[in-house]
């Protein structure tokens, strides 16, 4: 199963995952220190929470979860094909989990990631990565990524 994946700073954790508990009447599926994320079944949906890394209210990255790495490797192969910058991140500890993933950009700059979680794992408090890393950083080519 595939779904879209949006992830949001906000300024209240707490507030924001009380509002999006209510707004998609589901619970979270990994509530963390700075970080929730929200598994939502209809419509599918990866919504993610991060507090403290950029302005409240502001798009963190967008993304796509897919169900397998082999799946990450064909979207790398396609995105590549296509001419596409891609920077990619293989077994990867973000978000609370471990993941393989690609990295683009589109034409304003918005990241974003088509990833898979191999494993869920834990991080100490404030240890998520920032969006704002650079790809040279990934020794890949586009500009921008997040974590989740």
């Amino acid at each position: 199963m595939s779904r879209v994946q949006l992830a949001l700073n906000v300024g209240d954790l707490d507030a924001a995952v009380a509002f999006y508990r209510r707004l998609f009447n589901a619970e979270p599926a990994k509530l963390r220190p700075g970080y929730a994320n929200f598994a939502i079944a209809e419509p599918p949906l990866k919504l993610v929470l991060i507090a403290g890394e950029s302005a409240p209210g502001t798009l963190n990255h967008l993304g796509v979860e897919v169900s397998s790495p082999d799946e990450v490797v064909a979207h790398t192969r396609r995105l590549a094909a296509a001419g596409m910058a891609t920077a990619t991140e293989e077994s990867v500890d973000c978000c609370y989990a471990r993941q393989d993933k690609v990295w683009v950009d589109d034409p304003d700059g918005a990241p974003w990631e088509i990833y898979t979680v191999l494993v869920d794992v834990e991080m100490p408090a404030g240890a998520l990565r920032p969006a704002d890393a650079s790809a040279a950083d990934r020794g890949g080519s586009a500009s921008s990524s997040g974590c989740c």
